[in-house]
């Protein structure tokens, strides 16, 4: 019978040659679903009997999870009736598969954009496209962040690492697109540093917070994060109308805060 949401040590260690031309752009941890620009990147075929095995696969892992199951490489080849070897082929790690069956449910974030030129009409346009799609695949999402937090505990804890890390990072990527306008107003720094806000109101962590925590339907969350991101870059402008700017006092309250303690003293 198989635990829920556990990692298990595969048995087999099968980790074929991956080709260079995946190695070099996409990195083991990264491997990319078939039908998206990145695909073609990570040189997995966006077609073909191998594209149509890894969705097969992909398909089997998102059924476990949904289960609360995350599944190691061999008990998806178990679920999927398909040899270890196979299974390993296509996803040599664990963190290989959870990397891929997060890229597979949101494939159209990572490829969206926008036409609009305004920073905050495109960001809020983003929020709005993206938190739906985050709501209907939860389940991967929460065994991302589960497996990356059971290997950052371990590396903290000076365990060998049994496989690849998990990487996360999609968002920075996304962010910095979504306001790619304000770099005509905003200096490097500032820029930086609403993207850095910004993913305080964007992302799967931000959304369980909404949902766990303060028991938010979808409607709810998402005007949430849409007025947050609106705060973020009306301050942003502000400041940057005014003058100020990351790391002045000016721009930050806490500063402010601490400079006003410490003259008290």
């Amino acid at each position: 019978m198989r635990r829920k949401n556990h990692t298990e040590t595969p048995v087999s260690r099968q980790t074929p040659a991956v080709p260079a031309s995946r190695s070099a752009t996409s990195g083991t941890a990264r491997l990319i679903a078939p039908a998206s620009r990145q695909a073609e990147a990570s040189g997995e075929p966006p077609h073909g009997p191998r594209a149509r095995m890894r969705k097969t696969l992909l398909d089997a892992a998102q059924q476990l999870m949904a289960q609360g199951i995350t599944p190691s490489v061999a008990e998806l080849a178990e679920h999927a009736k398909v040899s270890r070897a196979t299974a390993y082929r296509y996803f040599p790690s664990q963190s290989a598969l959870i990397a891929a069956v997060v890229d597979e449910s949101l494939g159209p974030i990572l490829a969206w954009d926008s036409d609009s030129s305004d920073a905050a009409a495109r960001v809020d346009e983003l929020l709005r496209f993206a938190y739906p799609r985050l709501a209907s695949h939860e389940a991967p999402l929460r065994a991302a962040i589960m497996v990356s937090l059971q290997q950052h505990a371990q590396a903290s804890a000076g365990k060998d690492a049994a496989e690849p890390r998990l990487v996360r990072g999609h968002r920075v990527d996304i962010l910095k697109r979504a306001i790619a306008p304000l770099a005509q107003t905003l200096t490097a720094a500032q820029q930086d540093r609403v993207a850095q806000a910004l993913s305080l109101v964007y992302g799967t962590e931000v959304f369980l917070v909404l949902k766990d925590i303060w028991q938010l339907d979808l409607p709810a969350v998402t005007d949430v994060v849409r007025w947050t991101a609106n705060a973020i870059i009306t301050q942003a402008l502000a400041e940057a109308g005014a003058g100020t700017g990351a790391g002045t006092d000016a721009g930050s309250g806490v500063g402010k805060a601490k400079g006003g303690s410490k003259r008290k003293r």
